[in-house]
């Protein structure tokens, strides 16, 4: 037997002031994003914003459905929209962030576990690793330098085959 271990490092900053010209400009995007949720059940509004290679950036939202679990998130919203825009252009960073309108956004919230998937096979998808940025509506931000640290043993149909 052998025992394994998995574990990383990522930068906290202790508000979106302290980050550079571009992640802070990134993460506010994602965080006017939020106002195009629609999440009327949950009240968790998240935003995300991708800063592509060539130097565009998109939006989305999540979006909730009274028919659970039909809604989607931030992620896999902006994800889908950037395969259909921007085919194969690789992101350079991704910010995601929130505003509970049950509670406090203070805090940084991590992507959901079908998220860190998708998230983690759009970096195989474009063979480059994607920053991410994590954030709440106020307080700290996480960078984290690839999103496949989230997600360690990413599930790959080649492992089955």
């Amino acid at each position: 037997m052998n025992v394994k271990h998995f574990g990383f490092d990522f930068e906290e900053y202790s508000s979106a002031d302290q980050l550079a010209e571009e992640d802070r400009l990134l993460l506010q995007e994602a965080r006017n994003a939020t106002q195009n949720a629609y999440a009327p059940y949950s009240k968790f509004l998240v935003g995300a914003a991708a800063l592509l290679m060539n130097n565009e950036i998109v939006t989305g939202s999540n979006q909730e459905n009274a028919s659970f679990p039909a809604g989607i998130c931030a992620e896999r919203a902006l994800l889908a929209s950037l395969a259909q825009l921007f085919p194969n252009v690789a992101v350079k960073t991704m910010a995601v962030t929130y505003n509970n309108l049950k509670g406090n956004s203070d805090t940084p919230a991590s992507p959901c576990g079908f998220c860190r998937q998708v998230m983690a096979e759009y970096e195989l998808r474009t063979n480059t690793p994607m920053r991410l940025l994590l954030a709440g509506s106020t307080g700290s931000v996480y960078v984290i330098s690839s999103t496949s640290m989230l997600l360690p043993l990413t599930f790959q149909l080649n492992a089955i085959e």
